[in-house]
């Protein structure tokens, strides 16, 4: 049996790139997956392509057990249509991996009023529907006396955690995301919900069209050597924080190759403190020694 036996999990974006990985993953390891993608194109623009079904195709070719979904996950009626069909499909839900995501990459200067809101829909409120939808069923449950031993995991980014030039908008969801994944474990815990979030390092569209990225993520040419940039390497650790025996929480991974490393939360350092209300001219004085 594989560690996911009887998980229902919905995988959002999970078409192409780490959200395919995700996808057979899960299903090897027993979960019956509602592979939800949009086929969209990179910047977000509608697509003919249907790679949800391919992931489908592919999980029932060794067996697994997978529906494929279609719904916009930044629209709130299809946030609640992709809850729907795993419960109606698989009869439950226990995990959801939020991953579905595009890219509009500009500096500020040159970032239109679209380019930023359309990213922030797709991560940032891609992230907010399908949870919500997914807390909202846990909730009942718990309500009316079934155990609920669910998992959320969020998809984070180091273009929010630590910056990235070019990637304002990106980062700025990216970074709202790891905030969002560690107010909403403290709310859901009480209906037996965890939620954590991964900022996976991985070669996909997306990081092949990143500022500065596109000359490190190519693919060795030599099989013997380890692949740091293979996406299926993220999924692992997506596949732990959604067994129903992890008790992590509320947690911020950083995951790339072979290496996993826990983020710490925006944290207070260095103080200056006086008894009473600064002056200017005091802080103008005093604040060189605050930064170092």
């Amino acid at each position: 049996m594989g560690v996911l036996e009887g998980r229902v999990a919905i995988i959002t974006g999970a078409g192409r790139g780490i959200g395919r990985e995700h996808a057979l993953l899960f299903a090897a390891e027993g979960a019956r997956v509602v592979v939800n993608d949009f086929g969209g194109a990179l910047d977000g623009s509608r697509s003919t392509a249907s790679p949800a079904e391919e992931v489908v195709a592919e999980i029932r070719d060794f067996g697994g057990e997978a529906v494929a979904n279609h719904d916009n996950v930044a629209e709130w009626d299809g946030g609640a249509r992709l809850v729907q069909n795993a419960i109606e499909s698989f009869g439950d839900l226990h995990v959801l991996v939020n991953n579905a995501g595009i890219l509009r990459d500009r500096v500020l200067v040159n970032l239109s009023e679209d380019d930023w809101d359309s990213v922030i829909n797709v991560h940032l409120k891609g992230h907010f529907v399908p949870t919500r939808h997914a807390a909202t069923y846990w909730r009942e449950r718990a309500k009316a006396g079934h155990p609920v031993a669910a998992a959320v995991i969020n998809t984070s980014s180091t273009s929010g955690l630590l910056g990235n030039v070019g990637q304002s908008n990106y980062g700025a969801a990216k970074a709202g995301i790891a905030a969002f994944t560690v107010i909403i474990a403290e709310e859901l815990g009480r209906y037996g919900v965890r939620v954590n979030a991964i900022a996976p390092a991985a070669r996909t569209r997306m990081t092949e069209s990143t500022p500065g990225l596109a000359d490190y993520v190519v693919k060795p040419t030599d099989e013997a050597v380890f692949d740091v940039w293979d996406p299926a390497n993220i999924s692992p650790l997506v596949a732990t924080l959604a067994m129903e025996s992890c008790t992590a929480t509320g947690r911020v991974f950083f995951v790339q190759g072979g290496t996993v490393r826990l983020f710490q939360n925006w944290t207070m350092t260095e103080t200056l403190e006086r008894d009473d209300r600064w002056t200017i001219a005091d802080l103008a004085a005093q604040l060189p020694t605050l930064l170092g």
